[in-house]
């Protein structure tokens, strides 16, 4: 059996009302992935920076994942030249 391990660091920055984040995937053998995600508080909301700190890191890693299915799908398709089929 392999054991391998990925890191996923997320970076979160705050300016006013704007919130952006940054999710860096470092694979075994020294590649790095990024997903952004940023977030915006409604002038009218309460200002409450967790929300908008959850808010950008879930689309920075939803951004992660879907660019990792992207990569896995160029990689089966370059295995097997047939379209993949993977459920998005």
């Amino acid at each position: 059996m392999t054991n391998k391990s990925w890191t996923v660091q997320v970076t979160i920055d705050e300016d006013g009302d704007d919130t952006r984040a940054d999710a860096v995937l470092s694979l075994d053998n020294k590649i790095e992935m990024h997903g952004r995600g940023m977030s915006r508080r409604n002038p009218s909301d309460e200002s409450v920076p967790r929300i908008g700190d959850e808010l950008a890191t879930a689309r920075a890693l939803s951004d992660l994942a879907h660019q990792l299915l992207m990569t896995a799908a160029q990689d089966i398709e370059s295995k097997t030249h047939v379209p993949a089929a993977l459920d998005l």
